[in-house]
């Protein structure tokens, strides 16, 4: 018995009946020879962490555009917490850490430059749309390792296909995934906007810290040992009360914080880059790398400069915008 045989038959003795098993994965689109060491799940997560679009994350807005300081999120530490926060969750009940924090790494890698100013942006433009969820799985399914995609196993695909709105997933991993997400993103999107000078603590909702408590790491202790301690028999739910109060946070940073003329003052250029990043693009295919360019005749020019757009970090994006639209000195 090899290493990764071990510790498929540790997970049957430890794990509880309603995790999903590395042992019994729907498997790869290609089959391949499975490793010695690692299990399917563990060779997804490791996939994804050497994956190109994963180190672009680090470059990419998560709430705040541009910000100044060291401190503020950016889509690779939210697809961190998420991964941390989702894992907690799994191991406390007894599920597959590895399923869902491969899920938690990927489930942001098809996200645009500039958060999801720049995902609206691109919806207008594409046509049929355009949504990271589904960019995401585009991203390991075909444009990573030029072209060949990653052959994620059908439970890290399924889990990050269905980690925001819409169908849930269908492993509780992958719905816990989902849930995480949500707790990550709420609790340090405060952190940064009370950083920024946008909101205070004392403008939470009063329910919010007699509920939740007072900080991050006291919101999302609740809220995890809540969901942790409510759930049960393949179902996932927090305690009503502590789930009332969440959705009235989220509820109230959308009001106050996602829509907040401070914090949201640069977005409105994005649509206007982004529009003239993809007019320039989709009329000078030929000016976009090779996979995009073979993606253009395989598939449509407008496929591929989604792709090539929806690829983007910040400051790419930016640079690419200057070098096309802004005037050189020649002299």
């Amino acid at each position: 018995m090899n290493i990764r045989e071990q510790t498929e038959k540790n997970e049957r003795l430890i794990l509880s009946p309603f995790a999903c098993f590395s042992d019994s994965s729907a498997g790869r689109g290609i089959k391949e020879e499975k490793c010695s060491i690692r299990t399917e799940f563990q060779r997804d997560r490791d996939r994804i962490i050497h994956s190109k679009s994963f180190r672009r994350l680090k470059h990419k807005t998560q709430v705040f555009l541009s910000p100044g300081g060291d401190h503020y999120r950016t889509r690779l530490t939210h697809t961190l917490e998420v991964s941390q926060i989702a894992r907690t969750i799994a191991r406390a009940l007894r599920l597959n850490e590895d399923l869902a924090e491969a899920v938690s790494l990927g489930h942001d890698l098809g996200h645009t430059p500039f958060g999801h100013a720049g995902e609206r942006a691109l919806n207008k433009l594409v046509p049929g749309g355009f949504r990271h969820y589904e960019q995401s799985l585009r991203v390991v399914d075909k444009l990573e390792k030029d072209g060949r995609g990653l052959n994620l196993t059908y439970e890290t695909r399924n889990g990050i296909l269905c980690h925001t709105k819409g169908k849930q997933a269908d492993t509780l991993e992958g719905r816990i995934v989902r849930i995480a997400d949500r707790i990550a993103y709420i609790n340090h999107d405060i952190d940064d906007a009370i950083r920024a000078g946008v909101i205070s603590e004392a403008e939470l909702p009063a329910d919010v810290g007699r509920t939740l408590g007072h900080s991050t790491s006291e919101r999302i202790n609740t809220l995890v040992v809540s969901l942790v301690m409510n759930s049960g028999d393949g179902e996932l739910k927090m305690d009503s009360k502590v789930q009332e109060v969440f959705d009235q946070l989220h509820k109230f940073m959308y009001a106050v914080v996602y829509s907040n003329e401070l914090a949201k003052h640069e977005e409105r250029k994005v649509p206007v880059l982004m529009e003239l990043l993809y007019e320039h693009f989709t009329k000078h295919p030929y000016e976009m790398p090779v996979e995009n360019r073979r993606t253009a005749e395989t598939e449509s020019v407008e496929a591929a400069v989604s792709d090539y757009l929806a690829g983007m970090t910040d400051r790419y994006a930016t640079d690419r915008f200057r070098e096309i639209y802004i005037p050189k000195p020649r002299f």
